[in-house]
């Protein structure tokens, strides 16, 4: 009985928090906490918060040794205890609660019971919903990221405990990210250690979305029930969640640790998952901050340039997908970035390629040509970004990058800012060539420029038309296709694709304008340039079905587009030109380009006549094109460009109803206002410094200048130079009156010509007269600068006395001039 008292006599000596805190504890921890006890502690703590240490020291003590002793049932209690005087203190004392709080936590989720663990994440989830009055700078959450991290992978053979498992240290992080991302101050969670663990974690467990595509683009609403029960889902939300909470100075950090993981589990080939990845981290992060992730696409595909293809491709496929949705938002100073990276890694796989090819000559193995049709998905994708990104990206920045992308085109007489392709070859150069191309292609489509002056100022064009991108037929139909995209600007050449005889225009509805005088003046300037490109581009032997189909699209656009009545007239000279190209056959072209040549002729001339509609030349035109059809179809383009079709042997025989005459042309426009007196001054193509530079057959050795064609403009109608020398001829040459009648008649044909043909042809044919004037002022010029040796001779002095030596007059040489 003494024994008892004294007992009684010790507990009641015990302080009063320790006593409220024991009384919470039932005798069976089946029976849970003691509500009663426990509003009485709450009380007190309330009324006391400067005990709430101590509380909070002793509770943890009483759970530290329960958890050793393996005492689950008070181990709850004591945390359903925690969590109940947390909720209800608010005070500034709490700060050392909280630190006692922390730790019993910590002792929890080190403990290998799942139970345990669970129940120390809900508790430290429930602390995380808490709003602190002030920070806490000192407190430091590095061993929860570390502990949820891994429990993010937790690996227990139990599927069901796995899961569990996983989901608690997922929703940990997202404790950890809410506790701590709102405090400017206090940013250690965007430290690159703790994102290299939380990162990776999210992403491992995002991994086992079944259906990925179902979540791609802006963050989903799912309910209660599927955030708790799917990893997958919660590791989603809890990853946009962090994203979007991320700031300019910590995205870079947020970001990186993605890369990591993608390389580490190679998850670039095949990259759905990649993908997925960038859509959410696009739409999760702030707009602003957008160009940050490019930038580190662009420097995480510099650092895996020698990769495989498949893996330089997974990575452009994901830039492209981000440049998707971030074209249409803010992309920063990162545009001309893009675009440089992306030509850089093009010639980079070009290179790959050809030496790919070069080592594997003469052996062709299947290994080499896989990992040239990689290379190609390479290139592809490539061009596809760029296209992408070009073509969402406004009108102005739009201009700069065509500018630049044209500006990286290997064409001769360029500056240093083309592609290096020295150590690539003919073949290297071509290739690229070609991609930049198609890649400027996809930019101009669907570009509309208010005038045709900013579609192609002088920088863009002069190398767009160069006879360097007319070396190849691919290149030559891709040059004019860009000319398609920036001419056609009311979306007329769906309209007109293929070539064909078309009967009524009007059914085509062909949508234009009256022509602006700033196109007038750009044809001024740069009309001949067209004109020569299309006059070159049927002169190639190379050609096929779809370069004739391109050529007539670029006359008709042209026409819609940029003709009044002198454009129609100097493009009448052009189709007459190129007729004449064919009959006369001075390049030795093959009989099908020849008849091509005359399809096209017929062609864009039946379009013309319809689209000026004069009913004379109307009926000319139908005229020729019906007699074609009845005595020689192959000058018909839906003859001609058939599988099988007959070619004829020579075009010297055929009658003139099969042409179109110059002087029949002159006097149906003539009746109707036209002034046609330029019909009758043949086409001549304007000459240019590449051309003498360029490795192909000069302009100037290929064609003639034709003085002596009439207006017919066919074999019938030439004049035969040779003259027969007879006493009759010889008399005429040597009669006065005979010679100032021929120089009355040269006179007046130059005269003529300098009235009526235009500047450009004037200065093409006088151009090799001039260089043979400037080499002879020169040596002229060199004689005169060197003075001739004086007959009275050189002075020279010896012994101080001066000595002349005299040149015989006979042995001093003189100028030619003399």
């Amino acid at each position: 009985m003494g024994r008892k008292g004294v007992c009684c006599c010790c507990a009641a000596l015990r302080p009063r928090y320790k006593r409220l805190v024991d009384n919470i504890f039932p005798e069976d921890p089946k029976d849970g906490l003691v509500k009663a006890d426990m509003e009485k502690l709450t009380f007190y703590a309330v009324s006391a918060p400067e005990k709430l240490d101590r509380i909070g020291a002793y509770l943890a003590e009483r759970l530290s040794r329960d958890v050793v002793r393996h005492r689950y049932g008070y181990v709850l209690i004591a945390m359903e205890a925690l969590d109940q005087l947390l909720m209800a203190c608010h005070s500034q004392s709490i700060k050392p609660f909280v630190e006692s709080f922390l730790h019993m936590v910590a002792k929890l989720l080190e403990s290998g019971e799942p139970k345990l663990q669970v129940l120390g994440t809900n508790s430290f989830v429930k602390f995380a919903n808490i709003e602190e009055d002030t920070p806490s700078y000192h407190r430091r959450y590095d061993f929860f990221v570390s502990r949820f991290s891994a429990m993010c992978h937790s690996c227990d053979h139990d599927p069901e405990i796995q899961t569990e498992i996983r989901i608690a240290g997922i929703r940990g992080i997202q404790g950890v990210v809410r506790k701590t991302v709102n405090d400017e101050l206090r940013a250690t969670i965007w430290e690159p250690q703790h994102m290299d663990k939380i990162v990776p974690s999210l992403l491992f467990n995002m991994q086992k979305i079944e259906d990925i595509d179902s979540r791609i683009g802006p963050p989903s609403s799912p309910t209660g029930g599927e955030k708790e029960e799917n990893p997958a889902l919660l590791a989603e939300n809890c990853f946009r969640e962090l994203l979007g909470r991320a700031t300019y100075g910590n995205m870079n950090n947020a970001v990186r640790p993605v890369f990591a993981h993608l390389d580490h589990h190679r998850l670039w080939d095949p990259n759905e998952f990649a993908v997925s990845c960038f859509k959410i981290i696009m739409y999760s992060i702030q707009a602003q901050y957008s160009h940050h992730v490019i930038q580190e696409i662009l420097g995480h595909l510099d650092v895996r340039k020698r990769d495989s293809p498949r893996v330089r491709a997974g990575i452009i496929q994901v830039l492209l997908e981000a440049v998707a949705i971030a074209a249409k938002g803010s992309v920063g100073p990162t545009v001309l970035e893009v675009f440089n990276t992306l030509l850089k890694h093009l010639r980079i796989s070009v290179d790959f390629e050809l030496g790919d090819r070069r080592s594997s000559a003469g052996s062709a193995t299947f290994s080499t040509s896989s990992k040239e049709s990689d290379e190609r998905i390479v290139q592809n994708a490539i061009i596809q970004t760029i296209g992408f990104f070009g073509s969402n990206l406004p009108d102005y920045q739009r201009s700069e990058i065509m500018m630049f992308i044209m500006g990286k085109v290997p064409v001769l007489g360029t500056t240093s800012q083309s592609l290096d392709t020295s150590h690539l070859g003919d073949l290297g150069t071509r290739r690229i060539q070609i991609m930049l191309l198609r890649s400027l292609l996809m930019v101009t489509s669907g570009y509309k420029a208010t005038t045709i002056t900013n579609a192609l100022p002088p920088p863009f064009l002069d190398p767009l038309l160069s006879p360097s991108l007319m070396e190849d037929s691919e290149l030559r139909q891709l040059v004019l296709e860009v000319l398609h995209n920036l001419i056609d600007r009311h979306d007329n050449r769906a309209k007109l694709r293929g070539i064909r005889i078309i009967p009524d225009v009007s059914d085509l509805k062909i949508k234009r304008d009256k022509i602006s005088r700033q196109d007038v003046s750009f044809m001024k300037k740069h009309g001949q340039q067209l004109y020569r490109h299309i006059y070159l581009g049927c002169k190639e032997e190379d050609n096929v079905q779809k370069n004739f189909e391109l050529l007539f699209t670029s006359l008709a656009l042209t026409t819609i587009e940029l003709a009044n009545e002198e454009v129609v007239i100097d493009l009448i000279r052009l189709a007459i030109a190129l007729q004449d190209i064919a009959i006369i056959n001075e390049d030795n072209l093959p009989m099908f380009n020849r008849c091509g040549i005359m399809a096209l002729v017929a062609a864009y001339l039946n379009f013309l006549s319809q689209m000026i509609a004069v009913p004379a030349f109307c009926q000319h035109v139908s005229k020729v094109i019906e007699t074609r059809s009845l005595e020689a179809s192959y000058f018909l383009p839906e003859t001609i460009f058939k599988d099988k079709c007959n070619l004829p042997k020579s075009l010297e025989k055929h009658e003139k109803d099969l042409f179109f005459l110059t002087n029949k042309i002159a006097e149906s426009l003539g009746g109707s206002g036209y002034s046609v007196e330029r019909l009758s001054v043949p086409y001549v193509p304007q000459v240019t410094d590449e051309d003498r530079l360029s490795r192909r057959k000069s302009i100037v050795d290929t064609v003639s200048i034709q003085v002596d064609i009439l207006p017919g403009n066919n074999t019938d109608d030439k004049v035969d130079n040779t003259e027969e020398i007879t006493f009759e001829a010889l008399k005429k040459a040597i009669d006065n009156n005979g010679l100032e009648e021929q120089e009355k008649e040269k006179r007046r044909l130059v005269i003529e010509k300098f009235q009526k043909a235009p500047f450009e042809e004037i200065a093409a044919q006088c151009e090799t007269k001039a260089n043979l004037l400037h080499d002879r002022l020169a040596q002229i010029l060199e004689l005169t600068i060197r003075p001739p040796p004086s007959p009275s001779g050189t002075m020279t002095i010896t012994a101080g006395h001066a000595h002349y030596q005299s040149v015989p007059v006979y042995e001093m040489k003189f100028p030619d001039l003399f």
